[in-house]
């Protein structure tokens, strides 16, 4: 799903199928980088201007389920429940995570499955973009788009969600990194350096 920092209409990225824009940085490994993190994190966001910077392919897993089914995520959960949206989850995440050299960005449950957190955790190098649950609430209170949502008391089953994901996401995570308020570009200033000196196991 489309998450919700702030972003200038101008700095949207490639889109499917377009060749990568030419890297004005480089990571020492081609090993993909997924993002993970709640809805509203910023892993879209975060995740296609990392990959124009890298001058990588970026995959939204959200929306490569879109592709194949198509039809929006929303739907899937109406007409499948969440166990069958799971089930095309991870089949979709078994296939991309073996992609090299791309950035990857997760659905907010994705790290439910043990296999989906092995996948992520054995493949590559995992980012966890961690936000505040008040922070969160605040970038996605007004997006119809987010399924979990749909509920009496949004805001409650926000929280409800980080306290079960949270230990999760810090199980698979290579690198934590606190997205807070800050814009995008900042964000990328201060996680590159953190991937670059990540070190890979061959």
């Amino acid at each position: 799903m489309i998450d919700s920092l702030p972003l200038p209409p101008a700095e949207t990225g490639h889109g499917p199928g377009s060749p990568p824009d030419a890297p004005q940085a480089s990571l020492p490994y081609d090993a993909p980088v997924f993002l993970v993190g709640m809805m509203g994190a910023g892993k879209t966001t975060i995740g296609r201007q990392l990959a124009r910077l890298l001058g990588r392919d970026f995959v939204d897993l959200d929306h490569e389920l879109e592709a194949r089914c198509g039809v929006r995520v929303a739907l899937i959960f109406d007409i499948e429940g969440e166990e069958g949206f799971r089930k095309r989850e991870t089949a979709a995440l078994d296939e991309c995570s073996q992609r090299r050299g791309i950035v990857l960005a997760t659905g907010g449950g994705a790290v439910l499955a043990p296999e989906n957190r092995r996948y992520l955790k054995e493949r590559g190098v995992v980012v966890y973009l961690r936000a505040s649950a008040d922070e969160l609430y605040r970038r996605v209170a007004r997006d119809r788009n987010r399924p979990l949502l749909q509920t009496a008391d949004p805001e409650a089953r926000l929280r409800s969600l980080l306290a079960e994901r949270e230990p999760l996401y810090e199980s698979v995570a290579h690198i934590t990194f606190e997205t807070g308020t800050m814009p995008v570009p900042q964000v990328l200033r201060a996680l590159l350096p953190l991937l670059q000196r990540h070190e890979v196991n061959p």
